[in-house]
């Protein structure tokens, strides 16, 4: 789907309709927490049913499911209220509840009527993004970059060739993105780690290919479709099609192609070179090793433990996300059922298909070399992950695997306070994906073997 569901973020979502009479004055903040839950939980009806009379015309219940599920693809899967504050404004009570989601942190705000009806409804970001500036180890003035599309109708995806100046033939890489959908550059707020490292390689020598996920581009088609949907759509058909693409120019090496995935992009990799020749070499930024549900419980339990005992609002996501694991891993589990995962339903169809996938033992039976990193703050891919990688690929030649002191799942620092894992606050501060990261990757693309050595 083209349309970035952060930029409503900034945008007022509903009109403010006329004021209403005075009633019995209701407690607004507890009103605004129960609504907000009830949107977490996708309870959209009820959430509706709270809507004065010109809400529940411009935003019925559909309207608001399509709206939240694409809020949380872009800001991660909601995860607790933080603080809630209530105030008058011309005759109004706007009620904003602070709200964690896995990649940001947003204000959601409620606007109420005397009589408890919602008039209005914004979601805002609790700090304005700063504006992308290029990092200090980006050389613009050596390389230039090229707007291509990756696949073929109906599902072309835009995308951008950064390549450096100079006749070629240039090894090069293919940036696959994480979970949810990313655009080309893994936009975050302030962060583009995909344009960073696309900056930084270039500047190295090495071109990169980055392009929308299919989700983004194409999520409204998606959702209106998603029989049968897997990580094969979501991710691995257009991964090829961008290797294939680099494979076909003349300013690329065709034998020195290598795919870098980060996070759901680094746990599919492996998928994405097995049987394909074209791929010289994996690199896995911050890849899980263990199945997608175990890691989602785990990250929700942090979070909702960052400030002590988990709130009641807390636990039910816990619950829920429980919930959500227990039915994906539940024997029964048709391609056709729905599984309502922290707001997003996605169809059974996509989990059978990881249910059978295994990353890491996919990984050993390939025979070309793989660099593994992590921050060691990440609280999304924790060291337990890297082991799950360790252990099964011990021994296997060309294998480097390296853990970054201090540096959260964008590969950026923390800045979260303590020196253990990091917190969703980390994804508030602007930042840039750390030197020595861009230099190891760089670094180890170019001291790979020719082709020939690299096979499969």
């Amino acid at each position: 789907m083209r349309t970035r569901f952060l930029a409503l973020i900034w945008t007022l979502l509903f009109a403010i309709s006329s004021f209403a009479a005075p009633g019995p004055a209701p407690d607004f903040e507890k009103l605004a927490r129960e609504l907000t839950m009830q949107m977490a939980a996708r309870h959209f009806e009820s959430v509706a049913d709270h809507f004065d009379g010109t809400m529940q015309s411009d935003m019925p219940s559909s309207k608001l499911s399509e709206f939240w599920t694409g809020l949380i693809g872009q800001a991660g899967a909601f995860q607790s209220i933080t603080a809630t504050s209530v105030q008058d404004v011309q005759g109004y009570k706007v009620v904003l509840a602070t709200s964690k989601f896995e990649k940001t942190v947003l204000n959601l705000k409620w606007v109420f009527d005397a009589d408890g009806h919602v008039a209005g409804f914004f979601v805002v970001p609790v700090d304005k993004p700063a504006p992308w500036s290029a990092p200090d180890y980006a050389r613009p003035s050596s390389f230039h970059e090229e707007q291509v599309i990756v696949g073929d109708a109906p599902w072309e995806m835009s995308g951008t060739l950064t390549l450096p100046n100079g006749d070629g033939p240039f090894p090069a890489v293919v940036l696959v993105g994480g979970s949810g959908p990313e655009d080309k550059d893994e936009t975050i707020l302030s962060n583009k780690p995909f344009k960073d490292i696309a900056w930084g390689l270039a500047s190295n020598k090495i071109a990169v290919l980055r392009y929308n996920k299919r989700t983004f581009q194409y999520g409204k088609e998606l959702r209106a479709n998603d029989a049968g949907f897997t990580v094969n759509e979501e991710t691995v058909i257009d991964a090829k099609d961008a290797v294939a693409l680099l494979a076909a120019r003349g300013e690329i090496d065709p034998h020195r192609i290598y795919v870098l995935g980060h996070s759901l992009g680094a746990m599919v990799a492996p998928r994405i070179a097995q049987g394909n020749p074209q791929v010289a070499g994996l690199i896995l930024l911050a890849g899980p090793s263990r199945p997608f549900q175990q890691v989602l419980v785990e990250q929700v339990k942090y979070i909702s433990g960052l400030d002590g005992k988990p709130t009641p609002e807390a636990q039910k996501q816990i619950d829920a996300v429980e919930q959500a694991k227990a039915k994906i891993e539940n024997p029964t589990l048709a391609a056709d059922t729905r599984v309502n995962v922290l707001g997003s339903v996605i169809p059974g169809s996509y989990f059978l298909d990881l249910r059978g996938y295994r990353p890491v033992e996919v990984a050993a039976q390939l025979k070309i070399p793989m660099l593994i990193l992590r921050g060691d703050r990440d609280y999304q891919v924790t060291q337990e992950d890297l082991d799950g990688w360790k252990a099964a690929l011990a021994g296997k030649p060309g294998v480097t695997v390296k853990s970054y002191p201090g540096l959260y799942h964008l590969f950026m620092p923390s800045t979260s306070a303590g020196s253990g894992l990091g917190t969703p606050a980390d994804y508030q501060k602007a930042g840039h994906v750390t030197p020595q990261v861009v230099d190891d990757i760089a670094g180890w693309v170019q001291a790979q073997a020719k082709p020939d050595q690299a096979a499969q």
